[in-house]
């Protein structure tokens, strides 16, 4: 974490500050940057908090998706 941004991990901060990214899109790059590096760690480690973890994020990578998508369908017909 940054002073900058304390709760905000350094690699998003650039993508922060660019106000033409939707924040839905930085969290589904971050999602998906954890969901390798917990699938990398499983490889050595079959560890259940681990396989939980994993379905943890891919349920809310999924999110990401189905909000994605449900705000264009909303956007498209109001």
């Amino acid at each position: 974490m940054s002073t900058k941004y304390p709760f905000i991990p350094p690699h998003l901060e650039k993508g922060l500050e660019d106000l033409s990214i939707p924040l839905i899109d930085l969290l589904h790059g971050h999602l998906k940057v954890e969901m390798l590096d917990c699938e990398e760690a499983m490889t050595d480690n079959p560890d259940r908090f681990l396989e939980g973890y994993m379905e943890a994020l891919t349920n809310m990578y999924c999110l990401t998706y189905n909000l994605s998508i449900d705000r264009k369908h909303l956007e498209e017909t109001q």
